[in-house]
């Protein structure tokens, strides 16, 4: 009864939203749209080399996706934070650059971590939407003297791009619950803001129900929009 008498979630409100509407904010957005953008990149390269021919790339890049999706995303994000500069400072000083020394700041630790690792999942998705194409349009462009990279590039993977965008609003949702991760490399998101103010407050209960509504309010809408998106992609392919 005593710790009921003792909640302030007023208080905690009044404190802890600016912060989280803020810098947080910033960090978590920062972090969900250069790493998805990211993702993209790297989801669409891995995707092109896997369906290439060349039998020595396809197996470097099954090699590193499997490297990549087989440890946590919190082990990547701390390794790319804490070794990857180390591993790029001893690079650089081998190289003869003296007194080099590499630096990631947390976000910019958490970007690629969130990138290199959703876009090894995201190459999955538009490999197979590449597959699922009609070979017969590739043989249509090809008649119509397009080189086989210019069928690819104009015809099929435009088509593929579209039938994978139900699924890129889904994995855009679940990288803004990740970013939750950050917290583990010094990132200023939300959780790192709620743990800091429960540290100085003891107001535990109310600090992470508001960050839990925090989330929501974000994710909920994002899942509703992505759900939306995916009932017009679908009516378009009627």
């Amino acid at each position: 009864m005593n710790i009921l008498k003792n909640l302030d979630f007023i208080k905690a409100i009044k404190d802890m939203l600016p912060q989280l509407l803020g810098r947080a904010l910033f960090i978590v957005l920062a972090a969900t749209l250069l790493g998805f953008a990211l993702g993209l990149l790297i989801g669409f390269i891995l995707a092109l080399a896997r369906i290439s021919k060349n039998k020595v790339l396809n197996r470097i890049v099954i090699l590193f996706q499997e490297l990549i999706r087989g440890t946590p995303l919190l082990v990547q994000l701390v390794y790319i934070y804490y070794v990857v500069p180390l591993l790029i400072t001893i690079a650089g000083q081998l190289l003869g650059f003296e007194g080099y020394k590499c630096n990631f700041t947390p976000l910019t630790a958490g970007t690629l971590g969130l990138g290199i690792n959703y876009g090894t999942y995201i190459a999955e998705v538009i490999r197979a939407a590449i597959l699922s194409i009609d070979g017969g349009q590739k043989e249509a462009a090809l008649a119509l003297v397009l080189t086989p990279s210019q069928a690819m590039l104009r015809i099929v993977v435009p088509q593929a791009l579209k039938n994978s965008v139900p699924v890129f609003g889904n994995y855009l949702v679940m990288m803004v619950k990740d970013t939750s991760l950050m917290s583990y490399i010094t990132a200023a998101e939300f959780l790192t803001t709620a743990k800091a103010y429960t540290s100085q407050t003891f107001l535990t209960i109310e600090s992470y129900s508001i960050l839990a509504c925090v989330y929501l309010v974000i994710c909920i809408p994002l899942g509703i929009l992505a759900k939306y998106i995916e009932r017009k992609c679908n009516t378009g392919k009627r």
